[in-house]
């Protein structure tokens, strides 16, 4: 359904997508009523599903008066220009979750005063979504190991999730969020094989087999 505050983001930024770090404040700052702090877990879908929807509508008006105009040049069909513009609102649709989910889960981490560094660079030019408690100790050998921590933040994991098993290889369990509902057993037996940890928002939880639930973590437990 159309989010009511549609006029309104419409209002502040005009029929244009603002910044994804802009979008997403504004889908926070929209939706009264959440506590990132008490409740994280639905924190971080609520404020994803709302942000989603803002964006489906304007997107939906930018690209009406797109497909009005039409893809005609010098009197015949552009082609391509219109399957540049199918695959730009295909990325952008991609990119753009990808981004609203590493906004989400920082609001929750200042929510929570916990110290980390966005986006960090740890070993051959690699980078981790969040490193704690920062980039800084990290790179200083006397920090001891087992008081550092990594979160990769993907909205899917599909085959991805093997990535992150080589962006900081000081941290040996690694911790990947996802939004990504009822992966099959033998992915998360994989992970656990690789000591990767699986977080998700506890109302996914459900969608994955008894046998599995135990090892899953919710937000919350990660913040913990």
């Amino acid at each position: 359904p159309q989010p009511d505050t549609l006029d309104q983001l419409i209002g502040r930024f005009g029929l244009s997508f603002p910044g994804t770090a802009e979008f997403s404040a504004f889908a926070r700052e929209t939706l009264p009523g959440i506590d990132p702090a008490g409740a994280p877990d639905y924190a971080l879908i609520a404020w994803m599903e709302h942000e989603e929807a803002l964006f489906r509508h304007l997107e939906r008006e930018l690209v009406s008066e797109r497909l009005r105009s039409g893809f005609i040049e010098e009197g015949q069909a552009d082609v391509d220009g219109f399957l540049s513009f199918s695959l730009s609102v295909q990325n952008r649709r991609k990119s753009r979750a990808g981004y609203a989910l590493g906004h989400h889960v920082e609001a929750i981490l200042q929510a929570h005063e916990v110290s980390y560094t966005r986006e960090a660079t740890t070993e051959k030019r690699n980078a981790a979504d969040f490193l704690f408690p920062g980039e800084d100790e990290y790179a200083d050998r006397r920090y001891p190991d087992d008081q550092l921590a990594m979160l990769a933040a993907k909205t899917s994991c599909k085959d991805r999730w093997r990535q992150v098993l080589a962006e900081a290889d000081r941290i040996r369990t690694k911790h990947l969020l996802t939004l990504e509902p009822a992966i099959s057993k033998i992915q998360t037996a994989e992970m656990q094989g690789q000591r990767l940890q699986l977080v998700l928002p506890s109302s996914l939880h459900s969608t994955y087999q008894a046998d599995q639930r135990d090892w899953l973590m919710g937000v919350g437990d990660f913040l913990g």
